[in-house]
């Protein structure tokens, strides 16, 4: 189930999206995401089932193009042929410790960090939440 959400709320008052849009835009550039190549969409866990249904649900391109930006974001250069591959797996597990951005070019802009997997999880959810109300429904006979 998804968190609640004050944006509607926000976007609904002129006066208050003034103040928060800008903050929230700070807020984004600061977290340092956009400066991995990712996208919002791409930090939300893996390890629930409407998230995995709504993976599967994903049109071929936008799924090819998560998984790209997923390991560009964690790779880490490989230290070569010489090396030994315990040292290499041990750069791989540990990918985050490198913590290397991508050049500016590169980096996602506010514009393109659209969300791309959150609708299909709310349709997701509200499926689930149809259904179970569906499942509820007691039936009277007169």
């Amino acid at each position: 189930m998804s968190a609640p959400s004050l944006a509607p709320y926000i976007l609904k008052r002129p006066w208050l999206k003034r103040w928060v849009v800008p903050l929230a835009n700070w807020y984004a550039d600061a977290a340092g995401y956009r400066k991995l190549g990712l996208k919002a969409d791409d930090l939300i866990p893996e390890e629930n089932a409407v998230v995995q249904l709504a993976l599967k649900r994903l049109p071929p391109k936008e799924a090819y193009d998560r998984v790209f930006r997923l390991r560009r974001a964690f790779q880490v250069p490989f230290p070569g042929p010489s090396a030994s591959p315990s040292l290499s797996s041990l750069i791989r597990v540990q990918c985050s410790l490198a913590h290397q951005l991508l050049p500016p070019a590169e980096h996602t802009k506010p514009e393109d960090d659209t969300p791309y997997i959150s609708p299909i999880i709310a349709e997701i959810e509200a499926t689930i939440k149809e259904r179970e109300d569906f499942d509820a429904i007691k039936v009277v006979r007169q």
